[in-house]
C-alpha cells in the first residue's frame, strides 16, 4: 500500500436532491482543498426521506456516461471527481437497475455505492447486501428497508493507484464475514458509508468500526449522516477514520463535517507483519 490522503464527508441530507447535491459539492471541495486524494460520501447523501428513496431513483448509467437531466446524481459524481481531481466513493444512491442492467421489480430500487476515479470515470459499483429490517427504540421505531430496496448479491474490491478498497454500506457493518471476504480478496482500506441511527450509532458505531479494522488489519473510512432529518429520523454522525491497529486518526461530531487523515502504508505493513491474522486463520 502507498501512502494516501483521504477524506470523509458527513452530511444531514433531506428530501431535496438539488439542495443535497449543492451541499455535497461544497463539502467535497473542502476535502479536496485540504489535500484529500480519495473522498467518501455518506449513505443517502443525495436523498434521505422517511418515505424511502424510490422517488429519487435513477436509471443506471452502465457505460458511465450520465445525462445531466435524467441522471443528475450520477452526472454530478462524475463531474465532481474530474473537476476536483479526486477518487470519489459515493456512499449510496438509489438505482432502478441491477449491475447487469436488468430492472428491479416492483416499486423498489437497489442501494448502490459508486466509485469514480480522478478522471470522472466510473470504476466500480457495489449494491448493499444487508438491509436494515429492524426495530429501534427511537421516534421511527420500525425500519424495513426491504420494502423499498432489493438486496445486492456480490462483494466488490476496487483497485486504485494506492491500494485496494473494500466496499460496504451501513448495516453491512454488523456482518464481519463480509469484511473478512473483502480482506482476503486483498482489500487494505474498508469503506463504510452510512446513515446509522442516533440510537444504534451511540451504542455500537465506533466499536464495530474499530473491530472491523483490527480483525482484518485494515484502515477503515466511515462517513455517516449526522443530525435531525425529520421528526422521526435522527442519525448519529461521528464519521471516523481508523488505522489497522484500531487507533482513531480523525473523528467528527454531529452536523455537517469534513475529516481527513493520511493513511500510512508502512503502518499497515507493520501491523500485518506483527499480527498476521489473515494468514493464521484455521476455520
Amino acid at each position: 500500500m502507498k501512502d494516501l490522503h483521504v477524506g470523509a464527508v458527513q452530511m444531514v441530507s433531506g428530501d431535496s436532491v438539488a439542495d443535497n447535491l449543492d451541499r455535497a459539492q461544497a463539502l467535497l471541495r473542502t476535502a479536496a482543498e485540504a489535500g484529500a486524494e480519495l473522498v467518501l460520501l455518506p449513505e443517502n447523501f443525495a436523498h434521505l426521506s422517511d418515505r424511502g428513496s424510490y422517488a429519487a431513483a435513477e436509471h443506471f448509467a452502465e457505460d458511465g456516461v450520465a445525462d445531466e437531466t435524467q441522471q443528475p446524481i450520477q452526472a454530478a459524481l462524475s463531474r465532481w471527481a474530474k473537476e476536483l481531481g479526486i477518487w470519489l466513493i459515493a456512499g449510496a444512491i438509489p438505482l432502478l437497475e441491477r449491475p447487469d442492467g436488468s430492472p428491479v421489480e416492483g416499486k423498489r430500487n437497489r442501494s448502490a455505492c459508486l466509485v469514480h476515479d480522478d478522471r470522472g470515470q466510473l470504476c466500480a459499483r457495489y449494491d448493499k447486501i444487508h438491509l436494515f429490517d429492524v426495530d429501534v427504540a427511537d421516534a421511527a421505531g420500525r425500519y424495513r428497508e426491504s420494502n423499498s430496496i432489493e438486496p445486492g448479491t456480490h462483494t466488490s474490491v476496487v483497485d486504485t493507484p494506492w491500494t485496494k478498497l473494500g466496499l460496504s454500506i451501513c448495516f453491512d457493518l454488523r456482518f464481519p464475514e463480509l469484511f473478512r471476504v473483502l480482506a482476503t480478496r486483498g482489500a487494505e482500506v474498508l469503506l463504510v458509508p452510512a446513515a446509522f441511527t442516533h440510537t444504534t450509532g451511540q451504542a455500537h458505531w465506533k466499536t464495530l468500526l474499530q473491530a472491523r479494522a483490527i480483525e482484518n488489519g485494515c484502515y477503515v473510512i466511515a462517513a455517516n449522516q449526522g443530525g435531525q432529518h425529520s421528526e422521526k429520523r435522527r442519525t448519529w454522525g461521528h464519521s471516523v477514520i481508523i488505522d489497522p491497529w484500531g487507533d482513531v486518526l480523525a473523528e467528527a461530531g454531529e452536523g455537517e463535517a469534513v475529516i481527513t487523515a493520511k493513511l500510512d502504508g508502512d503502518k499497515l505493513g507493520t501491523v500485518r507483519h506483527n499480527m498476521p491474522v489473515l494468514d493464521m486463520r484455521r476455520l
